[in-house]
């Protein structure tokens, strides 16, 4: 890939005067990861739009749909207490804009890395900025957009809410456009706590992982599966009456096993998945589908490797299934817990060498943010951020099936790809 040339730097503030009250935090932003959620967005040239209006309109519509999402604009600060909160200064988010030499053409061999994550992401300014974006403009017109958000601003869900808000402004379709809700006291802890725990996924290990039993380094690979192989998978992974499986279930249930064998992993050792579930819907009563913020919670399931890659994959899909299954007494309690806990002393870092960690972005409105350019013919994670990291997300167009997006150890990764390959063909006999 050629190198990118930065042309300019530049904050984009909210269009009209915005509220200046601070934001309150639930324990689940507080406790989300301290960082960015990186991705690139690329398009094809519109050759009915000259290029200089296309960014222009880009930063005029950045600026009107700041107006309801004025959080993205403020700054992480804290209280009187010194509980973190989200100041809404109205600073803007940074906007840059480069050019490239390259042609989308030389996308095609694109994958997730540190080094991709620098070409087309603004790199982290000081202070933080909760929102960065840069638009990088080929040779051929075609366009790159990188975006990086801070995670403890918002989810998945949100930040797809946003861009997909940003885009309809852009085409000005303004009467379609949902407001974010942005009170999130309704995950506010409860006055008389109930269920208290100790949640694996958000306590410090009292026996720290071994520095050399993560991987430092990693390899990353974006992996296309159809349709057809979904079905058949589902079918593998259901029960014998008939049963529903996820899609996410199901593929990740495939991805564990490949993952344990890859890794030639002792078969009486045991393996961790981590996961991460969106709980709008299974709140009581539910929270707004337009819930602005961190509304997914951590949760995971261990097994015995023997029993990943010797038993059915029905079986795997069922322990998945048990640690996905949570519900709005779950989360209430978690929300408690979290109000015992130093948030401050949370694990952050990658995995021992034997977990994975698998995030969903399936069914989010990712391929809506068409800003006059058309749906985007690539999206993806701008980077990984450790081995054992995976995305689940669908590939662009209709009827385009599921990406794999993962990082894996250097020395694994060509023989997770064989096995994953050898276990979907095996589905068709």
């Amino acid at each position: 890939m050629e190198m990118v040339k930065i042309i300019s730097y530049e904050l984009i503030v909210p269009s009209e005067k915005t509220p200046k009250n601070p934001l309150w935090l639930s324990n689940l932003d507080i406790t989300a990861r301290k960082g960015y959620t990186t991705t690139v967005y690329f398009y094809r040239s519109n050759k009915n739009t000259s290029l200089d209006f296309s960014v222009e309109s880009l930063k005029l519509s950045l600026a009107k749909t700041l107006v309801p999402f004025y959080l993205l604009a403020g700054r992480l600060g804290t209280d009187k207490n010194g509980r973190m909160q989200i100041n809404c200064t109205g600073e803007g988010v940074l906007f840059v804009v480069a050019h490239s030499d390259a042609t989308l053409e030389d996308i095609d061999s694109f994958v997730p890395t540190n080094e991709t994550r620098n070409l087309f992401v603004p790199l982290t300014p000081q202070p933080d900025i909760p929102l960065m974006l840069q638009v990088t403009v080929f040779k051929c017109g075609g366009i790159a957009l990188g975006t990086a958000l801070h995670h403890i601003f918002a989810d998945g869900r949100s930040a797809f809410h946003f861009f997909e808000t940003w885009a309809n402004i852009a085409r000005g379709e303004v009467n379609c456009i949902e407001q974010p809700w942005l009170d999130r006291t309704l995950l506010r802890a409860r006055l008389d706590p109930k269920g208290m725990f100790d949640p694996l996924e958000y306590i410090s290990d009292p026996k720290p992982i071994i520095s050399s039993s993560i991987s430092t380094s990693y390899a990353s690979s974006i992996i296309k599966i159809s349709k057809k192989h979904i079905t058949l998978l589902k079918l593998h992974c259901g029960d014998t009456d008939g049963a529903h499986v996820s899609v996410f279930r199901a593929i990740t249930a495939l991805i564990w096993r490949c993952i344990c064998m890859a890794r030639t992993l002792d078969t009486n050792s045991k393996s961790r998945l981590y996961t991460m579930i969106d709980m709008r819907s299974r709140m009581c009563p539910p929270l707004p589908p337009t819930y602005f913020g961190n509304a997914a919670i951590r949760t995971s399931v261990s097994a015995v490797v023997g029993d990943i890659i010797s038993g059915s994959i029905n079986h795997v899909a069922k322990r998945i299934h048990e640690a996905t299954s949570q519900g709005d007494d779950y989360a209430r309690s978690l929300i408690d817990s979290l109000e015992t806990i130093d948030m401050e002393k949370l694990p952050r870092s990658g995995l021992p060498a034997s977990d994975l960690r698998v995030i969903s972005w399936l069914g989010m409105p990712m391929y809506k943010a068409d800003f006059g350019l058309g749906e985007p013919i690539l999206l993806s994670p701008a980077m990984m951020h450790y081995s054992g990291y995976v995305y689940l997300m669908d590939s662009p167009g209709k009827d385009a099936g599921v990406s794999i997006v993962i990082a894996l150890e250097p020395e694994n990764m060509l023989a997770f790809k064989e096995l994953l390959f050898k276990e979907l063909a095996a589905l068709e006999v």
